[in-house]
């Protein structure tokens, strides 16, 4: 127990790293790295099964992420799986479902995450040879299965709180030089001010892309006109298909357009968040589609930009030259970025769900804020700097460096969040182990003889 507190933020991070990269970066270069041998069955969870070639992939995420390797490691590995098809089981016995908004949600921050990583939505698209859309597609069901095993989690510890005498005893009971360091985090928030641009663009990007939609009119081939001159990169290599697509994974103009369409019609040129798109359905299969799209973006120029820092400057000595003027006011009256918008623009740490980075996380999630923040000030809000989005176009944008910690060793006053966190989570350690106790006793499980030299926290062969 006394080391749980000290382990927590690192194991927390590795584990949200982990389960961040594997579906998106690492999964699909799983077979490259390790010559699989025939994929079978290793166990058995009431209706679930876990087959190696999971245990495999699983284990070389691990070893990518940095661990060290254990001789046990593959077992602690192999036991996690056969928990969380525990969990998956009493989901399916207690009709427990995630719902699409949420699924929708979640594959949207961790694509987010990944572009901020590798730099635009471009780059993220070429490296994995599908489109955002494609890929959102291809992991809906893993994602699914993710919030199903957060939700049971939650199911089974709720009323797990921890009170204030509790968190004390907890952190009274860790030795004085068991105390972990705290590196210096920082919160910060932003407003975003994104380029308008100008009409003029747009109205030449749809009269080129009407011109596209003349030529198939007349008979030239769909497929063949989107590889030529779509701008979504990921479709326009696949004759511009999406794959089958449900309404809701779409963006409504989108899914508006398309669902409305009959076989083999080509849509009026539409707009969307992306750019202005023509759309061919090519086949409905109950509540999707398939169909291809042709996307052209109208570009921002040096004028469009230049505009918008102007207004980013005007903003910021409006903030510092009223005492009574609060960034966060502005941000949730001025800034283009609706994700942090109503948050006053407080940036969201991807990796843990929180408002506060470390310092080098800051560094690895968004490199060019870091530079930004390196040179401020608690309190201090930036010029106006170039800001990348998700999507790859460029905006400005105001940061606001609200509060800076200083390394220090973990103390009650200080940390008290942290200390409340990791008291919970011991508690939940030991309500999640009694039910595991409890729900193999009661579960159908099969084990292939392999393991049986793995020294299990839990009786799993009964």
């Amino acid at each position: 127990m006394h080391y749980e507190i000290m382990r927590l933020k690192s194991i927390k991070r590795h584990i949200i790293l982990l389960v961040l990269s594997l579906p998106l970066l690492s999964g699909i270069r799983a077979q490259d790295d390790y010559n699989l041998e025939v994929d079978k069955i290793v166990a058995v969870v009431a209706d679930e099964i876990i087959l190696r070639s999971q245990l495999e992939e699983e284990y070389l995420q691990f070893a990518r992420s940095g661990q060290p390797i254990k001789k046990n490691s593959k077992c602690v590995i192999f036991e996690d799986l056969l928990y969380k098809k525990l969990l998956l089981d009493q989901a399916a016995i207690d009709s427990v479902v995630a719902g699409e908004d949420q699924i929708q949600s979640e594959l949207d921050r961790r694509v987010s995450y990944f572009v901020e990583q590798i730099g635009s939505v471009e780059k993220l698209e070429e490296f994995y040879g599908k489109s955002i859309v494609e890929i959102k597609e291809e992991f809906h069901d893993l994602i699914e299965e993710q919030m199903l095993i957060q939700q049971m989690q939650g199911q089974i510890t709720a009323g797990s709180e921890v009170s204030p005498k509790e968190v004390k005893k907890f952190f009274n009971s860790i030795p004085s030089d068991s105390l972990p360091f705290i590196n210096s985090e920082v919160v910060v928030s932003h407003i975003v001010k994104e380029p308008n641009v100008n009409q003029e663009e747009k109205d030449l990007v749809e009269l080129r892309l009407n011109g596209i939609r003349d030529r198939i009119l007349k008979g030239e081939d769909f497929g063949t006109l989107a590889y030529l001159y779509s701008e979504d990169p990921g479709s326009a290599k696949k004759n511009g298909e999406l794959g089958f697509l449900s309404r809701g994974q779409l963006v409504p103009e989108f899914a508006r357009v398309v669902f409305s369409l009959e076989l083999g019609q080509t849509s009026e040129v539409f707009e969307t968040e992306y750019g202005f798109h023509i759309a061919q359905l090519i086949e409905r299969r109950g509540q999707q589609v398939n169909a291809r799209h042709i996307l052209l973006k109208p570009k921002v120029n040096t004028q469009d930009m230049q505009k918008a820092r102007k207004e980013l400057d005007s903003l910021r000595n409006y903030i510092t030259s009223n005492d009574t003027i609060r960034f966060e006011d502005m941000a949730l009256k001025e800034s283009d970025d609706e994700t942090t918008r109503m948050n006053g623009g407080k940036l969201i740490n991807p990796i843990t769900g929180t408002t506060t980075f470390e310092f080098d996380e800051v560094s690895r999630v968004d490199p060019t804020l870091f530079y930004v923040l390196d040179k401020m000030k608690p309190g201090e809000i930036s010029n106006p700097v170039i800001y990348q989005k998700m999507d790859g176009s460029q905006a400005y944008r105001l940061v606001y460096l609200i509060s800076v910690t200083e390394p220090h060793k973990a103390s009650l006053e200080k940390d008290y969040q942290k200390i409340t966190s990791a008291a919970r989570a011991e508690k939940e350690k030991e309500i999640v182990s009694d039910w595991i106790r409890k729900k193999i006793r009661t579960t159908y499980i099969r084990i292939d003889s392999e393991f049986e030299a793995c020294e299990f926290q839990h009786d799993w062969y009964k």
